[in-house]
């Protein structure tokens, strides 16, 4: 058997050192345990106590010898950070938290595994990230309803190019020194991000100079445009954005708050400049289902985006990463892998997820469960349950992720593979988020795990701001159903790599049925054909994303290969026969299986000739539709039905002998003048 993750790493020269502090033996590191979980040597871990105090020393030497250091202590890394620089240390440096996660628990006597998880974990380094850059020049709309928006205005002035406007402005007092241009509007349209904002104002008029008392505005007009790169809006009244929590540059308080305006103030004036910004998801238009032939077929990024990023764009969406909150939910729900996550992706986590669970299965641990959680809400809840707490329970294992919505299908299918007994997902009891994909992976995972053998509850979504709450959750997830443990390498694009961890995590399972029924919008499916039906004009075929759907070229036949399908049902809309049903399901025997066919026919010979062409069913159900119906092919024409049964070259010999003129059609009835109709009821011409 290939070498686990961590193996691999520590078979290099170059392996990290392993420090970890016991902080004042508040608690005991099993070293033992961390060491068989690596497959390493026992003196590859360093132990200490007091490794920022009394302990710098040890540090120091440590570092002199070291090319690379795993240091398990998050809470005082800054100091040791300093520790190693007046060493000359040059070398990589990591740092984890073992104390929060395991060290502080009620169970820490068995968090040995668990240690031995996060270490492994911590090994497996993150690939680079893509950025995208912003640039604001400070250009800065303040939006408001009262002199509050003024004075706001005047205290960023200094610092922003500030344009403010009122809506519907009553009694404002003009200021004594005009700093900054101010006018009325209304706000009809709002779009962009930071540094390239568009805005729409109805009602715009300019103050004019001459106000006395209250301030005064010119002649106002409608659909007045305009750009800024900051919007400041302080009306109170609804965003002008969705999520607009998540819109880079629109900042938002409520005016009647003063604390939360002096937040706002020291929120704009660090806005300006050049940022870079996380491109979250990578996108593969020619993965997109989305549309073929103006009929939409799949559609769920588009549902399930909270900033509108996400928008038509012909046969595929365009996704705009300046838009982009990051919160994964494209890429969770995305069948086709065209949207996939970049932070980090769906590979990265599956080896750090294969490498943990190996480590903490070579430790000792049994019943594991991995909890994931972001670092914003899970890491402070991790902590209270440390300090005031039981701390985690001893087979929880903690995994960080920028949002807990970039969770996909790949991911829960592959921890159950690698050995998870349970996965829980931590969210907050108000998502900042739109939790749908979460709830649609529920869905599956509901039809997935009893029929694989697991409790349904193998798969939970915990939504608490309560620590408490969060540990009674944990200890409730099940626990002792023994699986096998797969080993399998996660390589490759989305789709392949989840029906992968889909086929894997089926092989080890308790149960192994061929077929899971799903519910509809799952993904995964058949598609089925009414054969009778089938003409094989195959414009299913032209119009499948995936390639799902094929044609045989060397004969009339339709072919389908189930793994590729996302039913997202184009070939249903495009049918012309309507002859064709989606069936969700996952049929694990057809995963990387041969094409099967829905239909094939004998080719149809010419009935002169003789030479192939078509196909029966179409050349008779055309004969049928036209046929006595068509007045090319009715009366004194019902002879020139066999043309149809011609090939191309026949056709045309037999259509040019008869003199066949397609455009001498029945003469067409002659259009009725104002003469004609005088002629016919000449008492109207005479009342005209």
């Amino acid at each position: 058997m290939a070498p686990s993750a961590p193996e691999a790493i520590l078979q290099d020269r170059n392996a990290p050192q392993i420090v970890v502090c016991s902080c004042e033996k508040t608690f005991v590191p099993d070293l033992a345990a961390m060491a068989a979980g690596l497959g390493m040597p026992e003196g590859r871990i360093t132990a200490c106590t007091n490794l920022c105090g009394t302990e710098q020393d040890k540090l120091a030497a440590l570092a002199s010898g070291a090319g690379s250091l795993l240091l398990a202590c998050r809470q005082e890394e800054v100091t040791l950070r300093g520790v190693l620089e007046d060493a000359g240390y040059a070398g990589e440096q990591a740092y984890l938290d073992l104390r929060n996660a395991g060290g502080w628990s009620s169970e820490s006597s068995r968090s040995g595994p668990k240690m031995a998880a996060l270490l492994a974990g911590a090994m497996i380094e993150p690939p680079a990230l893509p950025f995208v850059t912003i640039e604001s020049q400070g250009v800065t709309l303040v939006y408001g309803a009262d002199a509050t928006a003024m004075d706001i205005a005047a205290r960023l002035a200094d610092v922003l190019d500030v344009t403010v406007v009122l809506r519907n402005p009553k009694d404002v007092p003009p200021p004594a020194k005009r700093e900054f241009p101010i006018a009325k509007g209304r706000i009809r349209q709002a779009s962009g991000h930071l540094g390239a904002f568009q805005l729409v104002v109805d009602d715009f008029a300019l103050s004019l100079p001459s106000s006395r008392a209250a301030l005064a505005f010119g002649d106002a007009r409608d659909q007045a445009r305009s750009t800024c790169d900051l919007i400041i809006d302080l009306t109170g009244d609804r965003p002008l954005f969705s999520a607009d929590d998540l819109r880079d540059g629109y900042l938002r308080a409520d005016p009647r708050d003063p604390v939360a305006l002096d937040r706002l103030v020291s929120r704009a004036r660090d806005l300006v400049g050049t940022f870079d910004k996380p491109k979250y998801i990578t996108f593969d238009s020619g993965l997109c289902a989305h549309s073929r032939s103006t009929i939409t077929g799949c559609t769920r990024c588009l549902e399930i985006c909270p900033t509108g990023a996400i928008t038509p764009a012909g046969d595929h969406v365009a996704i705009d990463p300046q838009i982009c909150a990051g919160c994964g939910g494209c890429a969770s729900v995305c069948p086709t892998g065209a949207a996939s996550y970049a932070l980090p992706a769906t590979d990265y986590m599956l080896k750090k997820i294969r490498s943990m669970l190996r480590a903490y299965d070579q430790a000792g641990g049994r019943d594991a469960v991995l909890l994931f959680h972001d670092a914003e809400q899970g890491e402070p809840m991790i902590d209270a349950l440390a300090r005031f707490g039981e701390g985690l329970p001893a087979r929880v294992i903690p995994v960080a992720l920028n949002e807990v919505t970039q969770l996909d299908l790949a991911e829960i299918a592959g921890s159950f593979a690698y050995g998870a007994a349970g996965i829980a997902v931590l969210t907050r009891a108000k998502p900042r988020h739109d939790i749908t994909p979460l709830v649609r992976l529920g869905e599956t995972l509901s039809a997935l795990l009893p029929a694989l053998g697991q409790a349904a509850e193998a798969f939970a979504v915990i939504g608490t701001d309560d620590p408490d709450a969060l540990l009674a959750a944990l200890r409730a997830m099940p626990a002792g159903q023994k699986t096998g443990k797969a080993s399998f390498l996660p390589l490759g694009a989305k789709r392949p790599l989840t029906m992968l961890a889909l086929r894997e995590w089926h092989a080890v399972a308790l149960q192994q049925p061929a077929v899971v029924p799903l519910a509809k919008g799952a993904g995964f499916g058949k598609v089925e054909v009414d054969a009778e039906g089938c003409t094989l004009c195959l414009s299913c075929v032209s119009t499948c994303p995936v390639d799902a759907l094929s044609a045989n070229p060397d004969r009339p036949e339709l072919r389908f290969q189930e793994d590729l399908c996302v039913q997202c049902g184009l070939c249903q809309a495009t049918c012309p026969e309507k002859v064709i049903t989606l069936v969700p399901q996952l049929d694990f025997t057809r995963i990387n299986a041969s094409p099967v066919s829905l239909k094939q026919e004998e080719p149809y010979p010419c009935d002169k000739c003789g030479k192939l062409f078509g196909t029966r069913s179409t050349i008779e159900k055309i004969k049928t539709k036209l046929g006595g119906k068509h007045w090319m092919f009715s009366g004194p024409n019902a002879d020139r039905l066999k043309l149809i049964g011609y090939c191309d070259d026949c056709r045309i010999e037999s259509a040019t002998l008869q003199g066949f003129d397609p455009y001498a059609g029945p003469e067409r009835p002659r259009v009725r003048t104002t003469e004609d109709y005088f002629r016919a009821h000449p008492e109207d011409e005479e009342k005209s």
